[in-house]
């Protein structure tokens, strides 16, 4: 048996698609291209892929990791090759690499998402950086958060891990921010919402994922460039 692992993107065209519906896709997506899929055991066994940190509706990514099993051996740049052919127009898989079978689940290993979000509004660009400046020193940021009839409040600034700004463009009052944000069991925090708390009113322009943080028992880079 094999363990790969697959770092992979999903762009502005599948960028409404859910978590479930990508798990199906990729599900199908391997089949096609006739992978040597090791499966679960019980009365409806499904191929063994595990996908990392769910992707919010609307976000964009470079970021993806998703662990597949095979039952036999096979190059990750032959897999990568095959699986490729059969992909729609939005997503692309950017790498593939051997992953031992002992190593922990991918789900378990996530530390932090990082986010490039741009938003547009009113601030100019010192008021941002003060605005970055006082959210990261602040020692709490109560936040209600309200889920069809069920409200949840819990501490934002336990979710901010560190904010930078990365460009403020002109005419147009539109600035691209660098977020790294937490995602683990303990919670995972959201970009809109770190814009809400920084002043901005609008929604983000876009949200677009750039790497997945694995902890310290496990590791999101491949041991060597494909």
């Amino acid at each position: 048996m094999e363990r790969l692992r697959v770092r992979f993107g999903r762009k502005e065209e599948v960028k409404f698609i859910s978590h479930l519906d990508i798990v199906r896709f990729w599900e199908r997506a391997l089949i096609r291209a006739a992978m040597p899929l090791a499966y679960s055991q019980g009365f409806t066994p499904h191929p063994r892929i595990s996908v990392a940190a769910p992707l919010a509706v609307g976000v964009t990514s470079e970021a993806e990791l998703m662990d597949v099993w095979l039952n036999c051996w096979m190059p990750p740049q032959s897999f990568m090759m095959g699986v490729k052919s059969q992909l729609p127009q939005g997503f692309e898989i950017f790498e593939v690499w051997q992953l031992g079978l002992s190593m922990p689940s991918v789900q378990s290993c996530i530390a932090f998402a990082e986010y490039n979000v741009v938003i547009e509004g009113d601030m100019t660009r010192h008021d941002l950086q003060s605005s970055l400046r006082s959210l990261l020193q602040a020692s709490e940021l109560p936040w209600r958060h309200s889920r069809g009839d069920r409200e949840h409040f819990y501490d934002l600034r336990l979710l901010v891990d560190d904010l930078w700004l990365i460009e403020s463009r002109q005419p147009v009052r539109c600035h691209v921010l660098g977020m790294r944000l937490r995602c683990d069991a303990r919670g995972s925090g959201r970009p809109e919402q770190v814009t809400a708390a920084l002043g901005f009113s609008k929604y983000p322009e876009s949200i677009h994922r750039t790497k997945l943080i694995l902890s310290t028992n496990g590791y999101s880079e491949p041991r060597n460039c494909l």
